[in-house]
């Protein structure tokens, strides 16, 4: 058998492929023969860890037995084989057990005497099988090895010791004197501290014939000297501005440019930490744009770009940098430099604009990875007349790149839809062109994606887009794209001109594909049937549907059964027209709650208290708007809605909404049911949206609170960090005192943070009970924060043993009746609004003194209702009338509407007609108080 050929099924080549482990462990006993056969022992050592490599797992005890036979070749001096012996060892050392036993031998090949190749292998190998109780008996070994005049035993040293902070920081802590001499040591000279540790030894250091001149050893003692000091925010900017006095320059400490870049790093993680210091970390930035090394260039050129809001002015000289390396003949930094610009593009394409030239002659580069960046970088920074010539160019290549590239250039025509409109059948056209060529899911998928940007931004290409997507799903081999695009069909078919030519399309994939998509298809069907005015297109929707009750799959028929009778008795707004969802992080919440508390198992599950959303804020949950993120990929700014002239008292800014993020609230409600003294306050009702700061963000005391109402009590929850490194505080209490003791709210709990060290986060709680259920209480408390001082060591970070009591003020918070209303979306606010009929309603008509316009208007009564708005009525449209219609749960589960009727007179300000509406009289009379 020749070992030379493919293996046809695994593709895999060579001699290895024929053998398994099995195999290997029998000639394991090659190891004991003596004299040592370094040649097959070496062969051997490679197939193990060519298994290794593979994946394969040894057991405990076939590693244990492989681990002790192969250490027995450490009395050979056969240099390869050491080598060999080193890598295995290491990787079995994490399986086999005993392996301390092995640390004496290893030892032995620290020692100064010893060859280096032996001495560097033995470190590493050694940090493998060391613990922490091990490792004070090796700091000496270890701190000499970090400061030897060999780069290849101090790199080893000192990687090693990097690993090691991990399990022994307070040890390798002490070693930052070392890693602070081999930053600064010579390569060729004679380390003087060398000989004070090896002279221990009791044997002399060997004379080496050749000194390494690789500065690498700097590289890692720089990151093993931030490892030791990043926690002390001090030291690290104490640290960049000692090395980087002299960067660059030829009496520069650090001569290693990848040390040079690891402080360039440094040094942007010294201005996110430190926003005072931006313009002396932009200066340095910008000294490093000069420096010898092309790769500290790049990395300097990166971190300006990457800095917040950073003018065009202040780009400049980061952006000349990379335009200069886009001639370079290295392709490498041509790749890096078109990169940078490509993600600087996203947020200031008029920074890179003057870069333009350069990147057309990069198109046709031979790297179809840099002419793709190309591509998409001009398509950001272009022209609309240069539009058409980009797209002619970028067709020539899409065939010839990987479908990762293509994904990036198709998200790339996407996006400039939105900035040029005028432009759509040109990148529709591509579009439909690029799914023609081969490529996978996640390619195709982006094609669709971004025709879908196109129908929801671009109205005048709707007809255009939904005919490309009609196409698509005639040969599209993914059903989940079908999917996608049915449903698409679905809810924009109906709204154009003509919706019955995309009704063949939507039948053929009924008659053509899999259950999947048939369902679908139907769902989509049944969308045109019920939005459709034309009874003859109703009348054909329903033949179409007929059809469909014979198929062979259930959900199919089950699903034309329902909307034939959906569309025959005209209820289909609680099943096609139906636009609202529950909120499922909070209903996830109850249910969760409910099943765990057995003293619910005997009343049905109230689904009245779950808030209902609206589609749109569900996406908007899960993530950035697309719009916005399509935008931002073209350095655009989304503009507010227009909202009128300031004579008639409209702000350009929307209603913000009190409606918190659902999952923070499940992370509260989890947070809060882990405390035990919680536990009989049931379910969380509601948090506040954001946390009420109560200190400025400068001060030594950062503090925050969130409020957290419950059915009969309400937690305030105080986040507090300590910003002073030199001091710990303890047992941190807050004791709040409301501005009315008449208020029918009693202390309950009182929870302490334990201890606050430096800039780590910490929570207290206080919790009050409402002792009158029919009384919901408006006060305002003043905080005070109590608690135990300690001063402390800001490089350790260890407190003293003894303390003093110390107090904080901080300030005000107050409770509001908004705080027992939680925001809920309904679908129909007017036939929600007629249900509830006039029995409990109240009707008040106020002058807003305090508002100054119609849009602070609804601003400040959707913050004092805590309700949310609906239809988009939050925002003003610019005239001197508005209706503004708001929807909650009050606390207890009953419903509250409001319709807010505004008129603005720049005489006499904002005059407003209040009706509320609820299913319970009281609960109307209540927030109508809260107004009035």
């Amino acid at each position: 058998m020749s070992f030379s050929k493919r293996d046809e099924d695994s593709g895999r080549i060579g001699y290895h492929h024929y053998f398994d482990k099995t195999t290997v462990l029998q000639e394991a006993r090659v190891f004991n023969e003596s004299p040592i056969n370094a040649r097959k022992c070496r062969a051997l050592l490679t197939k193990i860890l060519y298994l290794i490599s593979l994946g394969e797992t040894f057991g405990t005890t076939e590693a244990t037995e492989l681990f002790f036979s192969v250490t027995k070749l450490f009395q050979s001096k056969d240099s390869a084989l050491r080598q060999m012996v080193y890598l295995v060892i290491k990787e079995l050392s994490t399986v086999a057990e005993d392996v301390i036993m092995v640390t004496s031998s290893l030892m032995k090949d620290m020692q100064p005497t010893s060859e280096v190749m032996y001495r560097a292998n033995a470190i590493r190998v050694l940090r493998k099988i060391t613990d922490a109780s091990m490792l004070q008996g090796l700091e000496r070994f270890l701190k000499a090895a970090i400061v030897d005049k060999n780069a290849k035993v101090s790199s080893a040293a000192l990687v090693s010791s990097y690993h090691l902070y991990a399990i022994a920081r307070e040890v390798v802590k002490r070693w930052a004197n070392e890693a602070q001499e081999a930053i600064n040591a010579k390569p060729q000279s004679v380390v003087s501290a060398a000989s004070s540790y090896v002279t221990s030894f009791g044997n002399a250091p060997q004379a080496y014939t050749a000194v390494s001149n690789s500065n690498i050893v700097q590289y890692h003692a720089l990151g093993l000297l931030y490892a030791i000091r990043q926690k002390d925010r001090m030291a690290v900017s104490k640290l960049v501005q000692n090395y980087a006095a002299k960067s660059g320059l030829s009496g520069s400490v650090l001569r290693s440019p990848f040390a040079q870049c690891l402080l360039v790093r440094y040094a942007c993680k010294v201005m996110e930490e430190d926003p005072s210091s931006t313009r002396a970390v932009y200066e340095l930035l910008e000294g490093w744009l000069r420096h010898k090394s092309e790769m500290v260039n790049l990395e300097a050129a990166k971190a300006i770009c990457e800095m917040k809001d950073a003018t065009v002015k202040e780009l400049f000289p980061a952006v000349t940098t990379l335009q200069n390396f886009l001639s370079s003949g290295k392709p490498s930094i041509k790749f890096a430099a078109i990169r940078a610009l490509n993600k600087l593009a996203m947020s200031q394409p008029a920074a890179v604009a003057p870069c333009n030239i350069d990147m057309e002659n990069m198109i046709t580069d031979q790297n179809r990875s840099i002419s793709t960046f190309a591509i998409t970088t001009l398509l950001k920074t272009g022209n609309e007349a240069s539009v058409e010539r980009l797209m002619k160019q970028i067709s020539g290549f899409m065939s010839e790149i990987t479908d990762e590239s293509k994904v990036l250039v198709v998200e790339a025509v996407g996006s400039l839809c939105i900035k040029f409109p005028a432009k759509h059948h040109v990148m529709l056209s591509f579009l439909s062109g690029a799914l023609r060529d081969d490529g996978g899911y996640d390619f195709k998928r982006a094609v669709v994606e971004a025709i879908f940007n196109f129908v929801k931004y671009i109205p005048e290409s709707k007809e255009a887009a939904l005919s490309h997507l009609c196409e698509i799903i005639e040969d599209c081999e993914y059903s989940k794209l079908s999917v996608k695009i049915l449903h698409l069909l679905g809810v924009e078919g109906p709204k154009c001109p003509q919706p019955t030519k995309y009704i063949r399309y939507i039948y053929n994939r009924v008659i053509l594909e899999n259950a999947v998509v048939r369902g679908a298809a139907v769902s989509a069907l049944a969308k045109f049937g019920v939005n459709v005015e034309d009874e003859a297109v109703k009348q054909s929707v329903k033949v179409l549907l007929s059809r469909c009750l014979d198929d062979a799959d259930d959900e199919v028929r089950d699903r034309a059964t329902m909307y034939l009778n959906v569309i025959k008795s005209g209820d289909e707004k609680g099943y096609v027209k139906d636009d609202s969802t529950y909120a499922l992080a909070y209903l996830e919440r109850q249910l969760l709650n409910y099943v765990s508390n057995p003293e619910l198992a005997d009343t049905p599950f109230d689904l009245s208290t779950v808030p209902k959303i609206s589609r749109q804020e569900e996406q908007e949950s899960r993530g950035p708007l697309e719009q916005a993120g399509a935008i931002q990929s073209l350095g655009g700014r989304i503009s507010p809605p227009h909202s009128g002239t300031a004579s008639n008292g409209a702000g350009a800014r929307p209603a913000a909404s009190t409606t918190p993020s659902l999952d923070q609230q499940a992370v509260y409600a989890q947070k809060l049911a882990e405390v035990p003294e919680f536990a009989s306050f049931g379910p969380l009702f509601k948090s506040t949206a954001k946390p009420v700061e109560l200190t400025e963000s400068e001060t030594e005391y950062v503090v925050s609170c969130v409020k957290h109402v419950f059915a009969q009590h309400i937690v305030f929850q105080f986040n507090i960090k300590n910003t002073l490194n030199d001091s710990v505080l303890e047992d941190v209490n807050v004791l709040m005192t409301p501005d009315n003791d008449e208020v029918s709210l009693v202390e309950k709990v009182l929870i302490p943070a334990p201890q606050l060290v430096y800039d780590v986060p910490g929570i207290a709680y206080v919790a009050f009970e409402r002792t009158v259920l029919e009384d919901y209480p408006e006060c305002t408390f003043t905080n005070e924060l109590k608690f135990i001082v300690k001063d402390c060591d800001p490089q350790t970070g260890e407190p003293d043993e003894e303390g003093f009591e110390d107090d904080y003020q901080v300030e005000e918070v107050s409770l509001a009746i908004a705080d027992f209303v939680l925001p809920s979306y309904i679908p129909s606010f007017n036939k929600a609004w007629e249900d509830l009929g006039i029995d409990y309603e109240v009707v008040e008509t106020l002058a807003l003194t305090t508002s100054p316009g119609l849009q602070e208007a609804c601003r400040d009564l959707i913050a004092l209702l805590g309700m949310q708005a609906l239809e988009n009525s939050g925002t003003v449209q610019g005239s001197n009338v508005h209706t503004m219609i708001l929807s909650g749960i009050f606390i207890g589960g009953a419903q509250v509407l409001a319709r807010c009727r505004m008129t603005y007179d720049s005489a006499t300000g904002v005059t407003l007609q209040l009706a509320i509406r609820s299913t319970n009289g009281e609960v109307s009379q209540i927030l109508i108080g809260a107004i009035a």
